[in-house]
């Protein structure tokens, strides 16, 4: 992976990352794609409609649907879904603990049954990199121990000393694998826990980036109970210790607040399933705030779902159409409202993209809460 760091406005920065399949244009969102699709929607969706950069794909969903052996066969998640840009695949290990009551963490790996069939499975560090071989993506993640917050400081220390030995163990196994020629595409990125507590991320952060090696880095166990306020502050002290010259990716986060603002305190790369998710809720986002689809008020409006927005939906339908659609459980609603909320997302990008190539990302911050009528939070963390 080639990084250019093309400017940079205050903390916020335009990265350009040259992968395997695509070139990537930070700050960037990445499409939740759980078991190879992004929900509703397809590679031409995704590729001719929103020009999506990057989808992430879930490792856990892929390797129990598919396996290692037929992934490789069809060539590799890219190949297999038609979607012929770059991929993001997560190690797996947050969903097999979190979708299994009897999933057990242990210095090796987790231990797991299937939420399927009930059939048992583990979850090596060395393992899930194999399963994201044969993705082929572009960018892997290490397993790490996640854990969700307030929690104790003695089970956040465990999960920091087991999150950085086994990135440790992914590093180890990266190399030996390029050095038999494989995997020379895949580019590998370390995972930084330590919930809120400031000692605790400095710890995590030295111990990954002192082994030299990856990739780039992610923000890991934000969005899991704290506060917005303490979730910035976290990102603010944690950023100045990953290396100026690689990604930084905060995972799982969040609202189009959490994205301006972590974009503010250096953050790179985002995902969410919020988007897709929200929109098969009705939730639909604008330059003004959220609206609820579903409600009455919209039964008779006439106008787009947002006045400021180009996307496909709001070039061709009403809010009118779309209230119909959802009350009337009709499918089509679901790809609309998608590419809708899809289409914000990525837009917000490409516009804090440019404005911080322009200088001009502090106005751009002030414009984008002063559209919501919403005080702009003090960045000072």
């Amino acid at each position: 992976m080639q990084v250019t760091l093309q400017a940079q406005d205050g903390g916020a920065r335009a990265l350009s990352l040259k992968l395997a399949h695509s070139e990537v244009q930070t700050p960037v969102f990445m499409p939740v794609g759980t078991q190879g699709c992004v929900k509703a929607l397809d590679s031409r969706d995704m590729s001719e409609i929103l020009n999506a950069q990057i989808i992430l794909v879930n490792t856990y969903h892929m390797y129990l649907r598919i396996g290692i052996e037929r992934l490789k066969n069809f060539g590799g998640i890219a190949h297999f879904a038609h979607f012929d840009r770059s991929y993001l695949s997560d190690s797996g290990g947050f969903q097999a603990f979190s979708l299994n009551k009897n999933a057990k963490v242990t210095n090796e790996g987790v231990a797991f049954k299937s939420h399927i069939d009930g059939s048992k499975h583990f979850f090596s560090p060395e393992y899930v990199l194999d399963i994201q071989y044969a993705l082929n993506s572009d960018i892997m993640m290490v397993l790490d121990d996640l854990v969700g917050l307030p929690s104790s400081e003695e089970r956040i220390a465990d999960s920091i000393a087991r999150t950085s030995d086994w990135a440790q163990k992914s590093l180890i196994y990266h190399q030996s694998q390029k050095a038999r020629g494989l995997g020379l595409n895949n580019n590998l990125f370390a995972i930084i826990q330590g919930g809120v507590n400031e000692h605790f991320r400095t710890l995590c952060a030295k111990q990954l980036v002192d082994m030299g090696d990856f990739d780039g880095f992610a923000i890991g166990g934000l969005a899991v109970g704290e506060t917005s306020e303490q979730m910035y502050k976290t990102i603010s002290f944690t950023t100045p210790l990953m290396p100026v010259n690689k990604p930084r990716y905060l995972m799982g986060v969040g609202t189009p607040e959490n994205i301006i603002e972590s974009i503010a305190l250096g953050v790179d790369m985002f995902d969410c399933v919020m988007p897709t998710r929200n929109a098969r809720n009705a939730t639909l986002f604008t330059h003004f705030g959220k609206i609820n689809i579903k409600a009455a008020i919209f039964s008779n409006d006439q106008s787009p779902i947002d006045e400021l927005c180009d996307c496909y939906t709001c070039q061709h339908f009403t809010r009118a159409y779309l209230c119909h659609l959802f009350r009337s459980q009709e499918m089509t609603y679901h790809r609309l409202a998608s590419l809708h909320n899809l289409h914000y997302y990525l837009n917000l990008m490409r516009e804090a993209r440019e404005a911080i190539l322009q200088g001009t990302f502090s106005a751009y911050r002030s414009s984008f809460y002063a559209l919501r009528e919403m005080e702009i939070p003090n960045n000072e963390y």
